[in-house]
Order: structure tokens, then C-alpha cells, then sequence
């Protein structure tokens, strides 16, 4: 393995020459746009792999200054030139490093420090490709998209592995403060939100598979994902017949003024439990409020065990039930009442939503208690009164739509509710996809690095931390060495 730079140099002028020929000579002039293309595509990769190799070459050139010594203070003594190999996004590269050791200790390459090599022989650059493939498609369409685009056979415990170490480092990253831009000063109400999914779990290899499922049964089990979200939104007031006209779908009102947007919205999903949910959330919120919050709201479904961790969490926070669950018991009971297309059944769910929304809950709780004595209601009717009528007082606290409306909260979980979809279920619950609980939050954690749009910044701060549990130290100056190529490049 040549440490002479030269006839790579050398190499790398011829190649470049045959690639100027390439594009102007006379067989160019036979060739379509695409044809061209992929082809300088391919030989790029061959160039910037030799340019890379040129790279390391002159680095490993240069022998280390002595003494060199060992993490324990031993001095280490120069011994010779050790191979390695570097998988790149440009394909496989080789290099000699100078190799320094001592009876008794592990020997020492002090360029892999230098460099930030990794542990395994796939670079950071090609590991953060395939893990940032893998938190929207499975493990097998990355490797497939990394080997037709750059032509590289990574392997699937490859993809996995790098997803695993990557995820390691996404709640360190969020507890550090959160550094956000400056929120506009509208922005006053701080709000969180909290849901459930279910997730497809592998299945015990103790449990035997049923020949027959019984009524009722379902092959695969779920375990619930509790989904989080937070961010800050500035008051938007409406009356209660603007919200039942949306509810509605009533095009003809038309909305007051321009909904606000949520700023800084911040999502994640666990499978840890509602309790470690919702301290989850305490520590990033606590790290989000500040005197420029002026208001502070919770919303859920209402999903009891849900709501007691959230107000045992977030006490200072005015609870509000998602109005959207709400309004679905109003419809459930319309339909059981009056039947699911009968001309008077929007007339009904209206009748009862702008009184709701406008603080009336008693009201609507004793008109609806009375249908339900109604002696030509049938059993099941009776039935579909008493769990509406349950589920309102039951949450009576949670429904004083009137005074969350003046104030110009958000009363629906819209945020959390999208990000059931979107974060959990669009990557966990493809066809016949399965997952243990370590794989399953791995992926969880770094997609929402991914959609909180924290990705850049979350990867330089995993390279630092891998590079610190690799070599003992710092890590040389990556951003800065960044920033730079890629000022250059822009």
C-alpha cells in the first residue's frame, strides 16, 4: 500500500482528461442527456473515491510527533503502518496509518483521532444516508436505494446497526436547552398534546402461532406508542358558531382572520408508557417556557389514564378535551337515536355542538338525560344516551369551550392527532411489518429528529458524542470544517 501521493496525482489528471474528452470529443455528440449523465454520475463516484484516497495518503504521510502515549500515560513506541479500510459514499477506499504500541497495551493509530474515523469501517457520512433513508422507508428500501444510486452493497445489519447507535444519542441531544429562534411576541400560549397509537410488535418466539384465530383474535399484538407534541401559538378567538360551522364543514362562514401557525412544534412518541411520556415532554417544556409565555393549555382525548398523568405533570396547565372527541359521541348518539341517514341527524349534532361550545355542558347533559328516558327509545338508544351522557360529565371539567374560545386556545389535539399518522404509523405499520420494542423506538426517536426538523443539528451533536466515546476527547473542529465546504460548494 503506496504512502507516496504522486501516482495518484498523477491518476487523478488522467482521469479528469478522459472525463473533458468524455463530454467534448465526438462521441458525445451521439449520446442523449441521460446517457451522459449517468455516466459522469458513476465516474464522479471513481473520482472523488481517488480524491478521498489522495485525501488520507497525504494525512497518513506525515508520521506523528513523539511521544504518543497511551490513555493510561504509558509511552507508546512506533511499530509501522497499519491498513485500513474506509467504506465512503464514493465506494471503498484503503490507507496505511502509522501504528504505535508497547507490551501489554493496545496499539494506537493517533491520524484516527485526527480524522474522526469511526469504530466500524463505514463512514459517517454514508452511516447518516442510510439511517436517515431508514427513518422514512424500512431497512431494506434504504440498502436498495443506496446500492442504485452510489452502487454500494451496505448490509441490512449495517443500516441497523448505525439506526441503533444514532438513536442512542436523541434524548441526550434533547435535554440539551433548547436553542430556538426568538418566537414572535404573539406567540403567548404554550401548549402540549398527547395521544396513543399502536405499534405491531413481534411475536414472543415462546408463544406458538394459532392455527385459527377465534372470534375476536388478532394474530399480531400492538403496544401503545403515546405521541407528544409542543409548541407555542399565538390567541386566535372565534365564536362558538365559527367553530360549529368548521366542525360542520358549513362552507358558507367563512373564517374570521388567518389561523396562526404553531411555532417551534416539537413531536415525539415513546413506548415507554404514558408516565415516561409525559416526563418526557415535563423536561422539554420546562426548557421552552419563559416570561414570554403567557398562557399555558393541555389537550387529549379523553382517555383517563391519559389525562391523569397530564395533569399530574403539568398542573399549572387549564386541561381541555379535544373537541373533535367530543363531537364524535355527539354524532355516535344522533345516529343511534335518528339513524345514520336520516334527514334530521346534522340539524341534531347542531342543535347540541354551538350550546356545548358555548359553555352550556349542564344544559346539554339534562336535555340529553331526558331523551334517554324516553319511553320509545329502544334499549340500544338508551345505551348510546347513558355512555355520551357519561363521557360529558365525566369531563365536564375539561368542556368550558366558552372561556378557552374568548382566550383564543386551540381546542382540538389536530397537531398530535397528524402525528399518530405521520410520525408512528406511516413507518411502523406498513404491511406485515414487525418490530421489537428496541428497533420500534429507535426509529420512533430519530423520525421525529427528522420531522421536528432537528436533523443537521442533531447529527454533528451525535458525531461529537460518537467521537468522544470512541477516542476519549474532543472532537476536532467538525463544524467549523463544514461550514466551510459548504459555503465553498454553495
Amino acid at each position: 500500500m503506496t504512502s507516496n501521493p504522486e501516482p495518484i496525482i498523477q491518476q487523478l489528471q488522467r482521469e479528469f482528461q478522459d472525463l473533458l474528452a468524455y463530454v467534448t470529443g465526438p462521441d458525445a455528440r451521439a449520446q442523449d442527456a441521460y446517457t451522459v449523465e449517468r455516466a459522469l454520475f458513476r465516474r464522479l463516484l471513481a473520482l472523488g473515491a481517488a480524491l478521498l484516497r489522495l485525501f488520507f495518503v497525504t494525512r497518513a504521510a506525515v508520521r506523528p510527533a513523539e511521544p504518543v502515549m497511551a490513555p493510561d500515560g504509558t509511552h507508546l513506541i512506533y511499530h509501522d503502518q497499519r491498513p485500513t479500510t474506509y467504506y465512503s459514499v464514493f465506494g471503498k477506499v484503503c490507507f496505511g496509518r502509522h501504528y504505535f504500541t508497547a507490551p501489554g497495551q493496545a496499539g494506537l493509530c493517533p491520524l484516527d483521532a485526527e480524522l474522526s474515523l469511526p469504530a466500524r469501517c463505514y463512514s459517517d457520512l454514508l452511516r447518516e444516508w442510510a439511517t436517515y433513508g431508514a427513518t422514512d422507508e424500512s431497512y431494506r428500501e434504504s440498502q436498495t436505494v443506496l446500492a442504485r444510486i452510489l452502487g454500494l452493497p451496505l448490509s441490512l445489519q449495517a443500516i441497523e446497526s448505525a439506526v441503533g447507535e444514532a438513536a442512542g444519542d436523541v434524548t441526550p441531544f434533547y435535554q440539551q436547552p433548547a436553542e430556538l429562534a426568538a418566537p414572535p411576541s404573539a406567540a403567548t400560549i404554550l401548549v402540549v398534546q398527547a395521544d396513543g397509537t399502536g405499534v405491531p410488535m413481534v411475536q414472543p418466539p415462546t408463544q406458538a402461532p394459532s392455527v385459527r384465530l377465534a372470534k375476536g383474535q388478532k394474530r399480531t399484538k400492538k403496544k401503545e406508542a403515546v405521541v407528544t407534541s409542543l409548541y407555542t401559538i399565538s390567541p386566535y378567538e372565534r365564536t362558538p358558531q365559527d367553530v360549529a360551522a368548521a366542525l360542520l364543514r358549513e362552507s358558507a362562514r367563512s373564517e374570521p382572520a388567518a389561523r396562526p401557525q404553531p411555532v417551534g412544534k416539537e413531536l415525539r412518541a415513546t413506548l415507554e408508557g404514558k408516565a415516561a411520556a409525559m416526563s418526557q415532554l415535563a423536561q422539554r417544556v420546562a426548557q421552552r417556557d419563559g416570561p414570554h409565555i403567557q398562557q399555558r393549555v393541555a389537550l387529549t382525548d379523553g382517555a383517563e389514564a391519559l389525562q391523569q398523568q397530564v395533569l399530574t405533570h403539568f398542573p399549572q396547565y387549564t386541561l381541555v378535551l379535544d373537541i373533535i372527541h367530543a363531537t364524535e359521541y355527539l354524532w355516535d348518539t344522533a345516529t343511534a337515536l335518528l339513524g345514520e341517514t336520516h334527514p334530521q341527524r346534522l340539524a341534531w349534532v347542531r342543535a347540541y355542538l354551538e350550546p356545548l361550545l358555548a359553555g352550556q355542558t349542564a344544559a346539554v347533559i339534562t336535555a340529553w338525560a331526558a331523551e334517554g328516558r324516553d319511553p320509545t327509545c329502544t334499549v340500544l338508544q338508551r345505551q348510546a344516551v347513558r355512555r355520551t351522557v357519561g363521557y360529558y360529565r365525566r369531563n365536564r371539567p375539561y368542556l368550558r369551550y366558552d372561556a378557552y374560545l374568548a382566550q383564543g386556545w386551540p381546542i382540538g389535539t389536530g397537531v398530535v392527532e397528524g402525528a399518530c399518522g405521520h410520525l408512528v404509523k406511516d413507518r411502523m405499520e406498513p404491511s406485515g411489518m414487525r418490530w421489537t420494542q428496541d428497533g420500534a423506538q429507535g426509529v420512533l426517536d430519530l423520525r421525529a429528529v427528522r420531522l421536528n426538523g432537528h436533523w443537521e443539528a442533531f447529527w454533528q451533536f451525535h458525531r461529537h458524542q460518537h467521537h468522544q466515546r470512541l477516542y476519549g476527547c474532543a472532537a476536532p473542529a467538525l463544524a467549523w470544517a463544514e461550514a466551510r465546504a459548504l459555503a465553498w460548494a454553495a
